[in-house]
């Protein structure tokens, strides 16, 4: 078990009469790039809200990297290197892009971080931060105010705050969604730079951005898991073609 990044085994979340996960058996590898598509109601984010933490589930487990993480809360989950995106912006926009990653550096730490003292007070979150936004080509626009960010950039700043405490495992929800199609390529652009290490399970609903970016897919329909494969083999799959991407 211990060689799988992430385990669920038949799990499961009841929201009264209501399925909304399906009893779900899913293995992701270590470093692997998953996409997770299905149709509105598929139970994708949901999903994700288990994994993290942020729902309990009504049934099943969830092992990362050996460790049964299904009944602990989200912050130990963080600290265990899970971290994620949400599909609704939620930065500070009168706060500059530097000042929100130092915010979710010391997030992590005991130090708090002062903005009326100097930088140089908080060194280490510096670099952290610095560091972070190097990786995703945005430290050039480190003193500008995030409500004068495109939205592509802020999209780009989330990844960035979900990196910030260095993740083994980051589920990102429809990252592109309202982006231009050329902010939709820098996007995907610079996720497939990031640390080949790090786990990364992607819920799209652009499938051109799925395709490029997953090496192996999984479709949900109705909160069960009804196909999950090579691209390839999703691409061929009769029943997602009926379902999900249409037939001839």
């Amino acid at each position: 078990m211990d060689t799988v990044c992430l385990a669920l085994q038949d799990l499961t979340k009841n929201f009264g009469g209501l399925t909304a996960v399906d009893h779900v058996d899913l293995e992701v590898r270590p470093g692997e790039r998953r996409g997770i598509i299905g149709p509105n109601g598929a139970g994708k984010t949901t999903l994700f809200n288990l994994i993290c933490g942020e729902f309990p589930p009504s049934g099943g487990r969830i092992v990362h990297f050996g460790k049964d993480v299904t009944r602990i809360p989200v912050y130990k989950r963080i600290a265990l290197g899970i971290a994620r995106t949400f599909q609704i912006t939620n930065l500070f926009p009168n706060l500059t892009v530097l000042q929100n990653v130092l915010l979710a550096a010391q997030g992590l730490e005991r130090t708090k971080y002062v903005m009326y003292l100097p930088i140089s007070s908080f060194n280490h979150l510096y670099e952290k931060s610095k560091s972070r936004l190097e990786e995703v080509e945005l430290w050039e626009k480190r003193d500008v105010l995030i409500k004068n960010l495109s939205h592509g950039d802020q999209r780009q700043i989330e990844v960035c705050l979900a990196l910030i405490g260095q993740p083994r495992l980051l589920l990102l929800d429809e990252p592109t969604a309202g982006l231009s199609p050329a902010e939709t390529l820098s996007f995907t652009t610079m996720l497939k730079k990031l640390d080949r290490d790090m786990t990364i399970l992607l819920i799209e609903h652009d499938m051109d951005v799925a395709f490029e970016f997953a090496e192996n897919i999984t479709v949900l329909y109705q909160g069960g898991l009804i196909a999950s494969g090579t691209k390839e083999d999703i691409k061929a799959n009769k029943t997602v073609q009926e379902i999900y991407l249409g037939t001839e």
